[in-house]
């Protein structure tokens, strides 16, 4: 029985990755991130869209926004920090995917 209730919990799990990665902006949602973000607007922190239009074409910024989503950053989109995020590494990486989309 143990064995079928981890089996589950794998699944599920495996699941749950596999919705995100369809739906990028769910998990964004499902990880607090528009609390904070708009797509289209300024809340605490600046909108997805401006994200995506500072750092379009530059080499290298998934990578290095996937790291600001996990640890967390301040000051460069004025005074108020972006505390670390509870994500995986491979949710920061679709996070930032999406974002620099938009």
């Amino acid at each position: 029985m143990k064995k079928l209730t981890l089996m589950l919990a794998i699944c599920a799990g495996i699941g749950m990755t596999a919705a995100h990665a369809a739906d990028p902006q769910q998990l964004a949602k499902d990880k607090n991130c528009l609390s904070c973000h708009g797509v289209d607007n300024k809340i605490l922190g600046p909108a997805y869209k401006m994200v995506a239009a500072k750092y379009k074409g530059k080499a290298g910024m998934e990578a290095q926004l996937a790291d600001k989503i996990r640890k967390g950053g301040a000051g460069v989109w004025g005074p108020i920090p972006m505390p670390a995020n509870n994500v995986t590494e491979e949710e920061a990486k679709t996070l930032a995917h999406w974002i620099l989309s938009l």
